[in-house]
């Protein structure tokens, strides 16, 4: 799903709003980049009239996501939690069908208010096709699990914690009511992936509440506020609790997750404006699988030889990080950002880093991921997060889970340097408010997994072959994704045969494949990792014409966009006159 920052990044499975992107309907944009002087020059036939729209549309927009609005800094919003009830989501998709309507009409824009006009539309286009077409409210507890998320509350210290207290009191007193709603959403039986994903989900929040978010405001010293946040996050807790005992009250199924091919195309097309056949779309992603494995096969000739792929893995997964993940990335933030700033890679904007920390309980189904604060905050810290073993599994699993140092360091350089971090550096600073506010997933994933190649094509590590296989397996899992979602969400493929994907082919360790196959039945779009990196890789050989001294003007114009599907930016650049995905 397409997810926009709760907490940041979209692949915390959550849905507030997609960035979308409907290539048969759309007005063909070729607008100059945000950041350049022409995009700021000319007038519209009726002064004001898109900044009016513009702002009109975000205040509805906030009314009816308000967790949206406070993971952007609008923290009048503080405790809201938007309106899941028939009633709420009917309100929801009558406001994306107007706005499409009313933008669609307008007329006498700039070339920069077109843009920007069609960016708008392609966020409602793909959010409305969560809420109908695939009919996620119904259906996928990941719906909603993002959309509860109270860790800006608890990490992000945007206030006093006595006011951020308050504003979790008041977001725990309405938990209840949307437990309910959501319990009487959610159409029993579920499948058994999304039975596990939903308690995990929901349980995860209620032993939150009254545990590490507890010790969180533990300092402060009102025993009256202290009381009614024992109060609120009692009933919070149990109707947390009540919604995870509903979720696996009924016999689970092993299928029923397969959104089907027709919605699998018009879901890339209305997010990502791709419109390729899936039979084109899987041969793309098995010959990008074909090419990584080569790679891998002659780097580990270097490093391992005589050795088999798997044993090859084995021994760069064995160099485990001194005092764990999280000590190990805190030492690599640091060498990536010095590796950028040497090799004139990106542009960095600003001084903000990026704090490391293990990720709480309720938000582990992923092994890494990053909160980065909307553009409504000033000066707080983004906080990469890395997940701990599941503690049910075995000593071995629980072992082979922690990733090698090398195979992190690629962690590293997609969560923060120059990965998400450093993308929504740039997106904060858009001229554009949709570039600062939705930045959808395919720009978002496929830039950190672009740059995971591109650091090392640029030289990090000297070309050590070890270091080459750590980027090798991350490529190699984004692989594995991009063919299992197609696969999985057109019904050729289980999530058993899925696990065998990862394993055989992709050479995952047991864990981290069954995550993985687990996490492509509830979100079919985990292919726009690969998806978005082929897109950004052909267009800067299009843009640069294979001269390497440009790469660095390349990333800062691809990234002054925000975040918009990938083809519209392609056509921005290359003047060219639609919107077309080319890999």
């Amino acid at each position: 799903m397409n997810l926009p920052r709760l907490p940041r990044l979209r692949h915390i499975a959550a849905l507030a709003a997609s960035t979308a992107a409907l290539a048969a309907c759309q007005t063909a944009s070729t607008a100059p980049p945000a950041n350049s002087a022409a995009a700021s020059t000319g007038t519209t036939l009726d002064q004001g009239k898109w900044a009016n729209f513009r702002d009109a549309f975000l205040t509805g927009y906030f009314n009816q996501y308000p967790n949206f609005a406070v993971y952007q800094g609008k923290h009048q919003y503080d405790g809201m939690l938007p309106d899941w009830s028939p009633a709420g989501l009917a309100a929801q998709q009558a406001f994306l069908k107007t706005t499409i309507r009313d933008a669609k009409a307008m007329t006498g824009l700039t070339e920069k208010e077109r843009f920007e006009r069609d960016y708008l539309v392609h966020v409602a286009q793909g959010q409305l096709f969560f809420l109908e077409d695939a009919d996620f409210p119904h259906k996928n507890p990941a719906f909603y699990v993002g959309g509860l998320d109270p860790n800006v509350y608890i990490a992000r210290p945007y206030a006093d914690e006595k006011t951020r207290m308050k504003a979790f009191i008041k977001y725990a007193e309405n938990v209840p009511a949307a437990a309910a709603q959501i319990k009487n959403n959610l159409k029993l039986p579920l499948p058994e992936t999304f039975v596990k994903y939903g308690q995990a989900g929901f349980g995860g929040f209620a032993d939150y509440y009254t545990g590490d978010a507890k010790e969180a405001f533990a300092s402060v010293k009102d025993p009256a506020l202290q009381a009614q946040f024992d109060a609120a996050t009692a009933k919070a807790a149990a109707a947390m609790r009540d919604l995870s005992d509903y979720v696996g009250s009924q016999p689970a199924t092993k299928g029923g997750f397969a959104i089907g091919a027709r919605n699998f195309s018009k879901m890339i097309l209305t997010n990502e404006g791709v419109d390729t056949p899936l039979n084109q779309l899987e041969a793309i992603g098995e010959a990008d699988l074909a090419r990584n494995q080569a790679a891998l096969r002659e780097a580990c000739g270097q490093f391992a030889p005589g050795a088999s792929i798997p044993d090859c893995i084995a021994k760069m997964s064995a160099d485990k990080p001194e005092g764990g993940p999280v000590a190990e990335a805190r030492r690599q933030l640091p060498m990536l950002r010095q590796f950028i700033i040497e090799n004139d890679i990106v542009t960095i904007p600003g001084t903000e880093q990026a704090k490391v920390e293990e990720s709480p309980p309720y938000n582990r189904q992923n092994s890494a991921y990053i909160d980065i604060p909307g553009p409504y905050e000033t000066g707080l810290p983004s906080v990469y997060y890395i997940s701990p073993p599941d503690p049910n599994w075995d000593a071995a699993t629980r072992a082979a889970y922690i990733p090698g140092v090398k195979d992190l360091l690629f962690t590293s350089v997609h969560e923060v340097w120059p990965g998400h971090f450093l993308n929504f550096l740039h997106s904060n600073r858009s001229d554009s408010i949709f570039g600062q506010l939705f930045v959808g997933y395919a720009f978002a994933e496929g830039w950190a997994h672009y740059t995971e190649e591109m650091m090392y094509d640029a030289g990090l590590n000297d070309f050590d072959p070890e270091t080459h296989i750590g980027q090798l397996s991350n490529a190699l899992l984004r692989d594995c994704r991009f063919l299992s979602a197609i696969r999985l969400h057109t019904g050729r493929m289980t999530v058993e045969q899925s696990y065998d994907l990862f394993r055989n082919e992709c050479y995952q360790d047991e864990g981290n494949a069954r995550q993985q196959a687990a996490r492509g039945t509830y979100d079919p779009q985990y292919l726009n990792y690969t998806m978005g990196k082929l897109m950004i890789r052909k267009l800067r050989e299009d843009w640069t014409k294979g001269d390497r001294s440009k790469w660095k003007a390349f990333h800062d114009e691809f990234l002054s966009y925000g975040g918009p599907p990938i083809p519209m930016v392609r056509a921005a650049m290359l003047n060219e006159p639609t919107a077309r995905a080319v890999f």
